[in-house]
């Protein structure tokens, strides 16, 4: 458990959704560090405030939402959870391969966004199946078609494999932990062992490939 409210960067290029976003956060007791209206002023920000979450846009003016997240993953900056539409399945995609860390809809209700927020400055990850359902089913086939094993698969120990599977489904660490009768130091180790086996951007994008396998 943290003991202290996630810090948090909204990026998007829309004033009133920035506005939005940070009365829903505050108004549950999750600090809002800083704002940006495009993806160079994310990146810019993300290494000074250093947040423990970016709430990302994909669509942003001069660079972009991907290339944020690229940027500031690889810097370390913070973990990314991305806000998307329905029509942006390529976005998501690239994103994804990106290290971005969740995918959420821009719809989504408030106790949803704070939930998802928390668990991601929990060192876990959040994969809505709404946003991603497309996305998942061409990351699938560019995999060589429907169902296939990822790249690794057959390297995971049995205990590994039944870990991924709990990914795919979205369970979070503790619930993982609960289902196997293992401890959640136990699963965090599995879950790291999980991303170097499948050349694994995070764990969302092994959650991702969790999902696909399931399709």
């Amino acid at each position: 458990m943290r003991e202290t409210a996630p810090r948090v960067l909204i990026a998007d290029d829309h004033g009133m959704i920035r506005e939005g976003l940070r009365m829903i956060l505050t108004s549950h007791g999750i600090e809002v560090v800083g704002e940006a209206a495009d993806g160079q002023s994310a990146i810019r920000n993300a290494a000074a405030l250093r947040p423990d979450v970016v709430l990302m846009d994909l669509r942003m003016p001069g660079v972009d939402g991907v290339q944020a997240t690229r940027e500031i993953v690889r810097e370390g900056s913070g973990d990314v959870l991305v806000l998307t539409s329905f029509d942006e399945d390529e976005l998501v995609l690239t994103a994804l391969r990106a290290g971005a860390a969740g995918f959420l809809l821009k719809t989504t209700e408030a106790a949803p966004l704070v939930d998802a927020v928390t668990r991601i400055a929990a060192g876990e990850g959040v994969l809505d199946p709404r946003v991603t359902r497309r996305a998942l089913a061409a990351l699938n086939e560019e995999a060589s078609g429907p169902a296939a094993e990822p790249n690794g698969f057959e390297t995971l120990t049995t205990r590994e494999r039944e870990v991924l599977v709990a990914l795919g489904e979205g369970l979070s660490n503790a619930r993982i932990a609960d289902r196997l009768g293992i401890s959640i130091a136990t699963v965090k180790t599995h879950v790291s062992s999980i991303l170097v086996k499948l050349e694994a951007e995070s764990r969302t994008h092994a959650a991702a490939l969790a999902a696909g396998m399931r399709r």
